[in-house]
């Protein structure tokens, strides 16, 4: 059972959307292909997909220019050249330049904050329709040079004599100018010194995913992505992306339909060889990939002759043990579950972000353990076990990827067309967030 070295804390929505506000519908949304970053930069940087996939999206809907309220987007390594990539991609977009736009970050969960804030502002009759997305250019991030090499330029900077310049010459370092790559750095907890592949770990021994669980998960989530691709279910949520040079890209290139368990028990551990259960093979794809969503109240709907998918009942933010930070969901859904009186299997289909394929299973363990549940989430019984059949049914970030500041966005999206699609009621999207935290979104289908 994992350990916690304090209690977890939450902020939420009330769950009577009647009495505490507005209802608030999402009407569409779209995504780009994920693209897997290839050891370079890829053919589009964060605003570029916001765009890719903001277009055709806004194409198919019959909205103005100025329309939208409020453009927020959720975005965690942001490039130089596109600060506040919100405002950047809405111009792009060629939104009204009098519709204000801003940029989220809360690491995993951004492209989800990004729908929460904008359901928030119309339930509390601020705003009346929002364009909400995520984006992340992974394969962008930029290499970052270490504090020995600043301070040696700064004293280059400082030097008044040609004494003072012969002796900072002399004292360079070619090893101290080694540049480092930022998005490791940004994948390790400052906090608790462990990387996000070893938070897996930590509750993959607690609740005994053995090796060969997690590399079936990971098998199972390219088998059923790459069974939606060749179903066409993705058609329409999915639009294609052209590069500058004129390369259409279609679809998630980083499915491996071919793949066997034996093929990935093959791999070696990452994060803690040579006995670990994290590898390459079952864990989230580093990628590059937009989305983006349209929210907006019943006014809205009316005004602009809008379709609704669906309706946004409820919503959850949880904070745990960095250390643990792969069971948020557990915190955040459970919440809302509460709320609606709600079992597991009473939620028609679940997306939970699969971080790493051991992280998923922890969290289906966890809601079984009964020492986890009195303890963490203050039940008398455990939850029970979440339904295979109703969890992540088109595969997930291990065969989709993991664009970080994407995914909140994609999942909720997702959930809304497969729910459509298979004539179900109620779904929830879920994810853990780097530095102990999670989110979770209720929402029916319309």
């Amino acid at each position: 059972m994992a350990t916690r070295s304090s209690e977890p804390t939450s902020r939420s929505s009330s769950s009577n959307t009647a009495s505490q506000g507005r209802k608030v519908y999402l009407i569409d949304g779209a995504r780009t292909p994920f693209l897997k970053a290839r050891g370079q930069p890829g053919p589009f940087s964060p605003v570029d997909l916001a765009v890719q996939c903001g277009r055709p999206l806004l194409l198919r809907q019959p909205l103005p220019q100025d329309a939208f309220d409020e453009v927020i987007l959720g975005c965690v390594n942001v490039v130089a050249t596109e600060m506040n990539p919100a405002r950047v991609a809405a111009l792009r977009l060629g939104l009204s330049e009098k519709t204000t736009a801003f940029t989220v970050q809360i690491n995993c969960g951004s492209g989800m904050q990004s729908i929460d804030t904008a359901y928030k502002y119309i339930r509390d009759g601020s705003s009346e329709l929002i364009l909400a997305g995520g984006t992340e250019a992974l394969s962008h991030a930029p290499m970052v040079l270490k504090r020995e090499a600043v301070d040696w330029m700064a004293g280059m900077s400082k030097a008044s004599s040609p004494q003072d310049y012969a002796r900072q010459v002399t004292s360079f370092s070619p090893r101290e100018f080694m540049p480092e790559i930022s998005l490791e750095k940004g994948l390790t907890d400052p906090i608790v010194g462990l990387s996000m592949g070893q938070t897996a770990e930590v509750i993959a021994q607690q609740f005994g995913i053995t090796r060969e669980r997690a590399d079936e998960y990971a098998e199972s989530s390219h088998r059923r992505l790459a069974r939606a691709q060749e179903e066409g279910w993705l058609d329409g949520e999915v639009v294609p992306s052209i590069s500058p040079d004129g390369k259409l890209y279609k679809k998630d290139d980083g499915v491996r339909p071919d793949t066997t368990t034996d093929a990935l028990g093959k791999l070696k551990p990452v994060f803690e060889p040579p006995y670990g259960q994290v590898t390459a093979g079952n864990s989230s794809q580093v990628t590059d990939g937009a989305s983006w969503m349209i929210l907006a109240s019943e006014e809205a709907v009316k005004k602009y002759g809008l379709t609704p998918k669906a309706v946004i009942i409820d919503s959850e933010w949880s904070a745990l043990d960095p250390k643990i930070m792969g069971l948020g969901p557990v915190l955040s859904a459970t919440k809302i579950l509460q709320r609606q009186k709600a079992g597991l299997n009473d939620i028609d289909l679940w997306e939970l972000n699969e971080a790493f394929a051991a992280q998923v299973l922890a969290c289906r363990e966890a809601w079984k353990d009964a020492e986890f549940c009195k303890v963490a989430l203050g039940l008398d019984e455990p939850m029970g076990e979440l339904e295979m059949e109703r969890l992540n049914i088109d595969g997930g970030a291990v065969a989709i990827g993991h664009p970080v500041g994407t995914s909140g966005n994609r999942i909720v999206l997702h959930l809304m067309n497969a729910l459509h699609r298979k004539k179900l009621k109620r779904g929830i999207a879920t994810e853990c967030i780097g530095g102990g935290q999670a989110g979770a979104l209720l929402i029916e289908a319309v």
